[in-house]
């Protein structure tokens, strides 16, 4: 049945997408699932992105409090740095790098662990999905379930029968 499926899209490719085809598959099912909408709206997806923010607040805290006290040093150069001796100018001057180059260590580092973290999450979310949406395929008999498309019709769109399993298996 697959095997007949891939036939039929890669002629129906070849040959424009022309009704010939389509009639040659009448009691074909399609449906579509908008992807990007499940990773922001489903339970699953939302419980995981609250995670990651409470996970990684502390970091981002940190990361302000350390921006903040390069930009109060920044501003006390700009304001005192005329009225400074040399050596306490330099000094300032050095301990400002030093922040800023901290800081951006640690920016790079949170950025990375936060994708990381993200990208696992996402991945476990993801394949979630995959098993309630082929649940659904499944019991609605679709032959084909798109999770990309340009142009998608609304009476096939399955996205919320998709949210709602989500939600319901939660519980």
């Amino acid at each position: 049945m697959v095997r007949r499926i891939w036939q039929v899209l890669a002629l129906a490719v070849a040959l424009g997408a022309t009704p010939v085809v389509w009639a040659q598959v009448p009691d074909l099912r399609i449906g579509f699932v908008d992807t990007e909408r499940i990773l922001r709206e489903a339970v699953p997806a939302v419980r995981a992105q609250k995670r990651l923010e409470k996970d990684f607040a502390p970091r981002d805290q940190e990361l302000q409090r350390l921006a903040a006290r390069a930009k109060d040093l920044q501003t006390s150069l700009e304001k005192d740095g005329l009225t400074l001796a040399e050596a306490e100018r330099a000094k300032r001057e050095q301990e400002l790098a030093r922040l800023t180059q901290q800081f951006q260590r640690l920016q790079r580092e949170f950025r990375e662990d936060l994708n990381i973290r993200r990208n696992e999450e996402m991945a476990t979310v993801l394949e979630r999905v995959n098993v309630v949406i082929k649940r659904i395929a499944e019991g609605d008999k679709l032959d084909l379930v798109f999770q990309e498309a340009v142009y998608r019709s609304p009476r096939i769109d399955i996205t919320e029968k998709v949210l709602k399993a989500l939600a319901a298996s939660e519980k």
